[in-house]
């Protein structure tokens, strides 16, 4: 039924009313009116403080545990609709021409295809951008594991010389300026743009971005036995299997431990990794493992994308790598041949979501 204030309809009632016998009958179609006209603005009230505002449970592939999320910003389609708005808007740059999406493109896995990242004014970092796909299960933030929220996270292009250059307060001046985003703010966090809300809004979108949609999960997931070639099954066992020795640092449904190791990529590193954020010598020259999934898509590799294909990377872990006193012990030469150096790079393929 639909409801009425100060309208026509409310006026035929009472004239209806005028005419029926009994002063019972008008009295009663009185508090129906009143009880009408309540129900319209207990409407309007929850009209003001927005539709889309109930805690949501995120869509997961198959397989796929429930991500840990803080309690101060869980889920719910405003939010995700507003974190999707300002990670596509480049206002979060100073001169108005990078955003979130410029690094992270969403027809590329939210990851890059360049070597390293660059910022406003064509400003090279030093670092290669990795995917967010499925960003919501990593404990810590970035290479060197320095931010350990998704939500300070958020903070750091802003503050980045070779990214966005903002002071994050000035983006909030602007955003609440904005013709649109105050009232989405107040939907959605129930405040104005601020540090607090920008962030978490977000980091809240980027909690939506997952990936295991892949043969390999047709296959493992769904119990599909044709998803994977046979190339691709000699792969996964090297995969698997001692002789080639990946499983132990890329292990789980998204093929990382989340360690840091020193994977032997230079003798000298120019990057101290690690060691930024720990000032530890033995941490020099260790970086997050990543994960896996879609590494087809997101070339090229390494922490600062020194190698340019998937080839040079097996190659790379087939030769040892290079001498450093920080080299995991796990990094050894592999006695794998150029076929099986193929499958290998078969299965990996078989880990880009379709």
């Amino acid at each position: 039924m639909r409801y009425y204030k100060n309208s026509k309809a409310q006026h035929i009632l009472l004239g209806f009313a005028s005419h029926l016998q009994g002063i019972g009958v008008v009295v009663a179609l009185c508090f129906f009116l009143l009880a009408c006209l309540r129900k319209d603005d207990v409407v309007k009230d929850i009209d003001k403080l927005g539709k889309g505002n109930e805690v949501i449970q995120l869509s997961l592939p198959l397989g796929f545990p429930y991500p840990i999320i803080p309690n101060d910003n869980l889920p719910t389609q405003n939010r995700i609709r507003l974190g999707r708005m300002l990670f596509f808007d480049p206002i979060l740059s100073r001169d108005s021409t990078v955003s979130c999406e410029s690094c992270h493109h969403e027809n590329n896995v939210f990851s890059d295809t360049l070597r390293v990242s660059i910022g406003i004014e064509g400003r090279k970092g030093t670092r290669n951008t990795p995917s967010l796909v499925n960003i919501a299960y990593q404990p810590v933030f970035f290479w060197d594991g320095g931010v350990p929220s998704l939500e300070q996270q958020v903070l750091a292009p802003f503050d980045a010389h070779a990214e966005f250059d903002f002071d994050i307060n000035k983006v909030a001046l602007l955003l609440n300026n904005h013709p649109a985003y105050p009232a989405l703010f107040q939907k959605a966090y129930n405040r104005l743009p601020d540090v607090y809300s920008i962030t978490r809004a977000i980091a809240c979108f980027e909690r939506t971005l997952y990936g295991g949609t892949s043969k390999y999960d047709s296959y493992v997931y769904k119990g599909d036995s044709s998803a994977l070639t046979i190339s691709e099954i000699r792969g996964m066992k090297i995969f698997f299997g001692e002789n080639g020795e990946c499983f132990h640092c890329h292990q789980g449904f998204n093929f990382t431990d989340y360690s840091f190791r020193n994977n032997g990529l230079y003798s000298v590193y120019p990057d101290s990794g690690r060691a930024m954020i720990t000032l530890s010598a033995s941490d020099l020259g260790k970086f997050k493992v990543p994960s896996l999934r879609n590494i087809e898509k997101t070339a090229p590799y390494m922490h600062d994308g020194s190698f340019p294909t998937l080839e040079k990377v097996v190659q790379h872990y087939v030769e040892g790598g290079r001498r450093h006193r920080n080299k995991d012990r796990l990094i050894q030469p592999l006695a794998l041949s150029k076929v099986e150096q193929q499958d290998l790079i078969n299965f990996l393929k078989s880990l880009s979501d379709q």
